[in-house]
């Protein structure tokens, strides 16, 4: 049987996939850093395109402001992944993965969390 998501979305289903390989590989512990070189690997081996740690303008009115936002990765040209290490997400990092689509005008995202019991990923679309 074919999960849902990947009927609906392959992008994500792809990039959720190469996630858990890196933590059934891994396990939790690691610093997010190291979690970002294994998944860099892992989309390799799995041909999923990819944008490492991608400057992006924050936008207000049209304009685009001096400050940026740096994503973790950028996948499929259109898919913002941020990953994060920490034993629990608080409520700020959904924030600012809602604030991040609305500034930036990507329309979807996911959050990674490898720092947990299990791995814990969250879909958001714009």
């Amino acid at each position: 049987m074919i999960p849902s998501a990947h009927v609906r979305d392959p992008q994500t289903y792809a990039v959720i996939g190469a996630s858990m390989e890196v933590f059934n590989e891994l396990g939790s512990g690691f610093l997010e850093r190291v979690y970002m070189e294994a998944l860099t690997i892992e989309f390799l081996t799995r041909s999923v395109p990819y944008l490492r740690e991608v400057e992006l303008s924050v936008v207000y009115k049209g304009k685009p402001l001096p400050c940026s936002y740096r994503a973790d990765f950028i996948c499929f040209g259109e898919l913002l992944v941020e990953i994060k290490a920490l034993t629990k997400l608080p409520g700020i990092e959904r924030s600012q993965i809602i604030n991040y689509l609305k500034a930036t005008g990507f329309r979807k995202a996911l959050l990674i969390n490898f720092g947990g019991e299990s791995l814990e990923f969250e879909r958001f679309v714009l």
